[in-house]
């Protein structure tokens, strides 16, 4: 009898603190994007920022070679999206063109367009998501993702405090912030390639500019297990009122 009280004690105080660190942990993470979401403009401005277009310049890099590209992207919530891109690949232009619309998705290379399956429209919201959630910190409040805070990491020699989030598609990320400033500074978070392999991938944001209102990075780059990739500067950043239904429409 001793020992089976002894082991219910046990159970009790490991399991009941572990749900109080949990509980501290979530409570933890919703001061943290409070104060980002705050360093960003505020819920309020945020919240008008459900729809937004961006253009960017840059270069991706493949095999060691920098490639210019620049692209036009529009959002609507985590699950509609378009961008239109344009890149010099070896010297010849490519154009090509994303769209996801709910659970619907295609991408178009040239003349050359497809529709894509189930796992390629699960991977392109993953993108958009883990695209638009730096960018208002928002949807992170939801229902739909679980947070945590899980500490800090030097970015840019400079302290900043870590939140993992779980989306719906049972995948996590992690974005940091700035302790002084409260503004996102890294996400990282596992991502697909062209080859459809599982990469890491680290994205720095910078340059904060106020733009349509709010807080936006302006100097965004990024690794892939731990090779450059990406870097772009944002040019232009919009809020919209509306969006064109045809914006999300089967490219043609």
């Amino acid at each position: 009898m001793a020992r089976l009280i002894g082991t219910t004690l046990v159970a009790v105080l490991v399991f009941g603190l572990n749900g109080v660190g949990r509980a501290a942990d979530a409570k933890d993470a919703t001061a943290i994007l409070n104060k980002a979401i705050k360093a960003l403009g505020g819920e309020e401005k945020l919240s008008k920022a459900r729809a937004i277009s961006w253009k960017t310049k840059g270069t991706i890099t493949f095999g060691g070679n920098d490639n210019p590209i620049t692209a036009h992207a529009t959002a609507q919530g985590l699950d509609h999206f378009r961008q239109e891109a344009e890149g010099e690949f070896g010297g010849t232009q490519v154009k090509f063109v994303t769209v996801l619309a709910g659970d619907k998705a295609w991408r178009k290379f040239g003349d050359n367009s497809m529709e894509l399956d189930k796992d390629q429209v699960a991977n392109e919201k993953r993108n958009v998501y883990l695209t638009v959630i730096p960018i208002t910190l928002l949807p992170l409040k939801g229902k739909e993702f679980k947070v945590e805070a899980v500490g800090e990491e030097n970015v840019g020699g400079k302290p900043a405090a870590g939140v993992k989030a779980t989306g719906p598609d049972g995948k996590d990320l992690r974005i940091y912030f700035d302790n002084e400033s409260g503004l996102p500074v890294k996400l990282v978070a596992k991502v697909m390639d062209f080859q459809g392999n599982e990469r890491t991938q680290e994205t720095t944001f910078g340059n904060y500019k106020e733009m349509a209102g709010v807080k936006k990075a302006t100097k965004i780059q990024a690794q892939r297990d731990g090779e450059k990739f990406l870097e772009q500067e944002i040019s232009e950043f919009k809020v919209l009122d509306k969006v064109d239904p045809k914006t999300f429409a089967e490219p043609q």
